[in-house]
């Protein structure tokens, strides 16, 4: 039997703040309501059919309306998008039409917010979500693709962004 090892969580956010993620804003729409928040856990899982992870903070009720909506939109920012990061990231007390103000929106195969000018979108259908700690996986199959300009990509290292 291997013997269980408990780490401290603050060790573990510092060694992740190590580790360097493309940033993305995953959104969705339900009902009229729309939600965007600011994402580095997120990545591919396969590729036919295509789908994808997001992984979202589960003791934030907001996010709830990912799974009662069963669609999502993946939006992975370039450099020079830095302020939608931080818009949509909760640290800038902004509403959520404020924050959707901050860019050109429209939508691709769902009715999950598409960012205009994204390095890429992945327009997605909930597959699948699952509970694993603090936060919720969303499993999502793509179903609109689109790409946008060649770029650097915004990536999140060492608490701060940086493009590459």
């Amino acid at each position: 039997m291997l013997k269980r090892h408990t780490i401290d969580s603050k060790d573990y956010r510092d060694a992740m703040a190590r580790y360097a993620g493309h940033v993305q804003i995953a959104t969705t729409m339900h009902e009229g309501v729309r939600r965007g928040v600011t994402v580095t856990a997120a990545c591919s899982v396969s590729d036919n059919p295509g789908t994808l992870l997001v992984c979202l903070n589960h003791s934030n009720p907001n996010n709830e309306i990912f799974a009662e909506s069963g669609v999502f939109a993946l939006n992975s920012l370039m450099a020079g998008h830095e302020h939608l990061a931080s818009a949509f990231s909760g640290l800038v007390d902004l509403s959520v039409d404020e924050r959707f103000a901050q860019a050109e929106w429209d939508t691709i195969t769902t009715d999950a917010p598409a960012l205009v000018g994204a390095a890429a979108v992945f327009d997605c259908r909930l597959i699948d979500a699952k509970i694993v700690a603090t936060h919720t996986v969303l499993f999502g199959e793509v179903t609109g693709l689109r790409l946008g300009p060649a770029g650097p990509a915004l990536l999140y290292l060492d608490r701060g962004y940086h493009s590459v």
